[in-house]
């Protein structure tokens, strides 16, 4: 059974502290790949393997029905950076 871009968000936020969620269905709505963009306090003094880690952990059942899961993690401060060197 495919996951909605709804229940994967209500999964991510019901397990972490989220400043900010971009999730983008990228199987043209059949909700077989999932690409995400997650920022949060919970990924200070993280690696990016142990924030990946993580999110795959939280996700677990949610990524058993999908055919491609991508993530980029980011504390608010990489993020912010980020988007000042974007601009």
């Amino acid at each position: 059974m495919p996951i909605d871009t709804i229940a994967l968000e209500k999964a991510i936020k019901r397990a972490i502290p989220v400043t900010h969620l971009e999730i983008e269905d990228q199987s043209s709505g059949c909700g077989e790949s999932y690409a995400i963009v997650l920022v949060s306090d919970a990924f200070e003094k993280k690696t990016t393997l142990q924030r990946h880690r993580m999110v795959n952990e939280l996700l677990k059942d949610q990524i058993a029905q999908m055919h491609a899961f991508s993530q980029k993690t980011y504390t608010p401060k990489q993020y912010e950076d980020l988007q000042t060197r974007m601009s």
